[in-house]
């Protein structure tokens, strides 16, 4: 899958000002709405907190990847964000989180393509190199290029 295709660099943000995942979700969806990606954010932020019920979306290394699907989403997106300082997050490694990936996923694309995007960002985060350079990237646009490299 095409990563460029749900990145873009008005939807990230290297210097999120969030004290908790609260504050940093309401950020990363603004985001969202801004871009046009979302059009309902309170229907949006249940969906998300509905997925996060069900499980830890922290998944270790200071990295999260909450996720919501849903019927307000216009466009299946990412949201990306590092928050000035690590925030407490339920996590695999019960560590705070420092860079979030906010997955927006269609209705319709909420097996297909949310899987295959899934499994290409997970596959990504696997890499320890890949981490460290996204946890200390300057700009937006280091950011999609990271995603944008072939393992």
């Amino acid at each position: 899958m095409d990563l460029s295709t749900v990145i873009d660099k008005n939807r990230i943000n290297l210097a999120v000002d969030a004290n908790n995942k609260e504050e940093a979700l309401n950020i990363l969806i603004d985001m969202l709405v801004k871009s046009g990606s979302i059009v309902s954010k309170e229907v949006f932020i249940k969906d998300v907190y509905l997925r996060e019920a069900e499980g830890k979306t922290g998944i270790g290394g200071g990295i999260a990847i909450p996720h919501g699907k849903s019927k307000t989403v216009v466009q299946t997106s990412l949201a990306i964000g590092r928050t000035k300082k690590p925030i407490f997050w339920e996590s695999l490694d019960d560590e705070p989180v420092q860079f979030i990936i906010l997955f927006a996923v269609r209705d319709v694309d909420s097996t297909t393509v949310h899987v295959r995007l899934l499994g290409e960002i997970a596959g990504k985060l696997a890499d320890e190199e890949i981490v460290e350079q996204l946890l200390t990237s300057k700009k937006a646009e280091d950011v999609i290029s990271i995603f944008s490299q072939d393992n």
